[in-house]
């Protein structure tokens, strides 16, 4: 049994927390909102992210980033990929240096364009092999309900391997390890970009076809990316890629699919903004993304697309027909 803190109440971080409460493990939840934290203290709910959804009685919480701190044995970070820096910096002062650090994000800091694990490495000075992540087609709504499911345990170190494998695996909750931690980052990342495009054409009426184009060929860009930067291309054809790109292009229950039926049904970021309040990973990323591939050489008309549209340059409409236009050399 591991005592994991897990920093972040919402969804995410309450459906893992109930994962490793049913694998044995020891968990306690931090979380700013004292409402959250208190219900499932008393109420073993979080009706705020999960409705209807029983907790188990060991799930515990708390508002004291310290306190969760100082009973971890292993810190689990639930919290949205923008805030991650911002977060880090309020803690480093009382941050272990010497646990294991499991992320769960998915994104690229706006600003430097960082992976998640690259911005716990330079806020807390930790070597890379003290981090590992868990990614995949993780929709809480289904796991909180205990519905089969798998993931990847990415790091380069196998001990956090392993340790992960442990952490995570229930008989509903089944765990492939990895070594190719780069691919799998931006393989979690990358994806909500191409849900946003998948939502996008959802939106404007378009139909199978459409959304099979979108889900391939900004598969085959995520994966070019991914390579120029170190990544295992054969990383985007598992469950970490194309796994977690078809659950988050094609579930109603996708933010990131959400917001793009939105805008392309309204032709806008604001209206989109509005109807869907959570946080929506893939707007922030685009940008990220296309300055990463820009950087390296890469084509990415879907992504650059996205982004385009988001930052209210391009209207989805004139997107669609661009993507239509690209000079096409070859299929792989």
């Amino acid at each position: 049994m591991k005592k994991v803190a897990v920093l972040g109440s919402g969804a995410w971080g309450t459906t893992l927390g109930q994962v490793m409460v049913d694998s044995g493990q020891q968990v306690l939840i931090w979380g700013r909102n004292k409402k959250v934290v208190r219900e499932i203290n008393r109420r073993h709910s979080n009706r705020r992210f999960l409705k209807g959804i029983d907790l188990p009685r060991e799930l515990k919480a708390t508002t004291d980033i310290k306190a969760a701190l100082e009973f971890a044995e292993v810190i689990l970070l639930a919290i949205p990929a923008q805030t991650l820096r911002e977060n880090l910096e309020s803690w480093k002062g009382f941050f272990p240096k010497d646990l294991p650090v499991i992320s769960t994000l998915k994104g690229i800091e706006v600003d430097t364009q960082y992976r998640m694990t690259e911005v716990v490495q330079e806020v807390l000075g930790l070597d890379i092999s003290r981090l590992g992540l868990i990614t995949g087609p993780n929709l809480a709504n289904e796991i909180i309900m205990r519905q089969p499911a798998g993931a990847v345990a990415a790091s380069g170190n196998q001990q956090n391997i392993d340790l992960m494998v442990e952490m995570f695996s229930t008989k509903y909750f089944r765990i492939y390890p990895s070594i190719d931690l780069i691919g799998c980052e931006f393989a979690g990342a990358a994806k909500s970009v191409i849900a946003l495009a998948v939502g996008i054409a959802v939106g404007m009426g378009y139909g199978e076809n459409t959304q099979g184009l979108m889900i391939t060929r900004g598969l085959s860009e995520v994966a070019k990316l991914g390579e120029a930067y170190g990544a295992n291309p054969l990383t985007f054809l598992g469950l970490a890629g194309i796994g977690d790109l078809v659950a988050s292009a094609q579930s109603p229950l996708s933010r990131n699919r959400s917001f793009g039926e939105v805008v392309g049904k309204s032709g806008s970021i604001a209206k989109a903004r509005a109807q869907v309040v959570k946080t929506v990973e893939g707007v922030y990323s685009a940008g990220a993304m296309l300055e990463l591939a820009h950087r390296v050489g890469i084509e990415a008309p879907i992504i650059e697309a996205v982004s385009d549209v988001v930052a209210g340059t391009l209207n989805p409409k004139d997107a669609m027909a661009r993507l239509m236009q690209v000079s096409i050399k070859a299929e792989i």
